[in-house]
């Protein structure tokens, strides 16, 4: 027998988790995947967008190309490019016989509106890692520390149950004591549950999140509704209408009304504009989702923690209404999956555990590795009150 209990000491040594807090969790997700792409979109695209702008702009070449008199000179036919591309006014003549003008100003800002575009993308996230982060940091650390040690606590009290058996002389007396022990919650965590419970109470977190999310839509329709008004008006006008008859040139006869200009960087406008489009309307239906897992519980996390003795979140009906701070957690938890050491153990023994129900009445971690380390996870029949008046 001694043979036996060394090899459930060792295997029961080998069950508990290495002690690796401080600079282990240094590297926490404080943003969800779905988060981190939405924020490299909104934000990086239209950096990627203004670069090539910018790059069209400094090319070699004027913007415009303007159709001056033969009789303009290299430096007078120059002049009137510069000129026209500083003023960028459409003039014509309606059908009403109405003279009208039309800015297409939006050419020229466009790079430094993709800019703004960028940064106002940006606040959201800014307002998440100033507002929120730093409490999340706290809420995580604290919760898989105690998740951790909650399992490692279990495995000691396997450890410390297997030494008293060895050394109890009336197994019986051994068995009750345990009974008792689980009639009485002795195995319980209160200090996690109750700081569960009490983020199921808050919602700074959730408030947050839904902040966040709501002014990322909010920023996406105004850039739709700018694209719409500003470029739509100007997106298929390649050729406008410039006067020149201004300050010195205003009283010169052989200077026409009306010089027609082309605009030679309309295909990039039109990429632009369309791709931005585009690319921040099919955004709308991913954040949507992401705001729509806040109204369901993810209990895949919790039902797998059931296994800790006196454990029950879930079986004692704790979960609520879903948007509060604890369904946002439990998110993070789920993202930050790889440092939650003790989450592979248990799903391991949750697989194990179903297995074995047919057998063994295994409710917790306590009652598997009872059973693995060679005691039953329940009192045995032959020592129960109804075997004895049986066998005389």
């Amino acid at each position: 027998m001694s043979l036996a209990h060394t090899a459930a000491e060792y295997m029961l040594s080998d069950a508990l988790l290495p002690d690796r807090r401080g600079p282990h969790l240094k590297g926490l997700r404080l943003e969800l995947p779905i988060d981190r792409i939405i924020k490299f979109v909104t934000v990086g695209f239209p950096l990627l967008l203004m670069s090539l702008a910018f790059a069209q702009e400094f090319s070699p070449g004027s913007q415009i190309s303007c159709f001056s008199p033969s009789n303009f000179t290299i430096r007078q036919a120059g002049y009137v490019d510069s000129s026209c591309w500083d003023s960028l006014v459409h003039h014509e003549w309606d059908a009403d016989g109405n003279y009208k003008t039309k800015s297409l100003w939006t050419h020229k800002v466009l790079p430094y509106s993709l800019l703004a575009l960028a940064v106002l993308m940006y606040l959201p996230t800014l307002l998440w890692n100033y507002v929120a982060a730093p409490s999340l940091s706290s809420d995580l650390l604290f919760i898989i520390s105690e998740l951790d040690k909650s399992y490692n606590r279990s495995i000691r009290l396997v450890q410390h149950m297997l030494k008293i058996r060895q050394k109890s002389s009336d197994p019986d007396v051994f068995w009750d004591e345990l009974e008792k022990a689980r009639k009485e919650r002795y195995f319980e965590f209160p200090l996690l549950e109750r700081y569960l419970a009490c983020k199921q109470r808050s919602h700074v977190l959730v408030a947050t999140y839904l902040l966040r999310n709501s002014l990322l839509l909010l920023f996406i329709s105004t850039t739709c509704l700018y694209l719409g008004y500003f470029h739509l008006n100007i997106f298929f006008q390649e050729e406008f209408s410039c006067s020149i008859k201004m300050g010195l040139l205003r009283d010169e006869i052989h200077v026409p009304d009306l010089i027609t200009c082309r605009l030679t960087s309309l295909s990039i406008f039109q990429m632009i504009s369309f791709s931005s489009a585009a690319v921040y309307l099919i955004l709308v239906p991913v954040i949507m989702y992401n705001l729509t897992r806040l109204c369901q519980w993810d209990k895949r996390l919790l039902s797998v923690y059931e296994m800790l003795p006196a454990f029950d979140l879930l079986s004692r009906k704790m979960l609520g209404c879903p948007i509060n701070d604890l369904n946002v957690i439990l998110l993070f938890l789920r993202a930050n999956i790889s440092e939650l050491i003790s989450f592979s153990w248990l799903s391991v023994l949750c697989i194990l555990k179903d297995t074995t129900t047919q057998k063994h009445h295994i409710d917790t971690v306590v009652d598997f590795m009872t059973l693995l380390a060679g005691l039953e996870p329940s009192k045995p029949k032959h020592l129960t009150p109804k075997a004895y008046d049986d066998h005389p």
